[in-house]
């Protein structure tokens, strides 16, 4: 399957830092759609999960990162997650989106294996259309 991504922020610092590695930065067609899934309230040494993979990604170079938080969810032990007032839950599902060069993600996937505990990692194909940034 592929999915259509279109992403705004390519920024001058990492068609440099694609370049030194011997990869393509041009950033239209096919790419590696990363979604990492993750409670709010996982930590990794003592700071929010979340936070610590956004800043692994940056300073990996990576190309960017959207942390989306979400209103309800379950994963592998079925329990309910949620922002309703009578079920108060400080453990809402996080996921977190990454688009790049295929190798790039391969390469990160060890962090990841180190920081996150629990939680659901996949992959798929993504065809980029857009990625520039906007006005400053």
């Amino acid at each position: 399957m592929t999915v259509l991504y279109i992403a705004l922020g390519w920024h001058r610092r990492h068609v440099v830092a694609l370049r030194a590695r011997g990869l393509d930065p041009e950033p239209d067609g096919e790419r590696t759609l990363m979604r990492v899934f993750i409670g709010e309230s996982d930590k990794y040494r003592g700071k929010p999960l979340y936070e610590a993979l956004r800043e692994r990604f940056r300073s990996k170079r990576l190309a960017g990162a959207t942390v989306l938080r979400g209103v309800a969810g379950f994963g592998a032990s079925s329990k309910l997650h949620t922002d309703k007032v009578l079920r108060l839950s400080i453990d809402l599902p996080i996921i977190i989106e990454v688009v790049e060069a295929d190798e790039v993600i391969q390469g990160i996937l060890p962090d990841l294996s180190e920081m996150i505990g629990g939680g659901l990692i996949t992959l798929e194909k993504a065809h980029v259309i857009l990625y520039r940034p906007g006005p400053s």
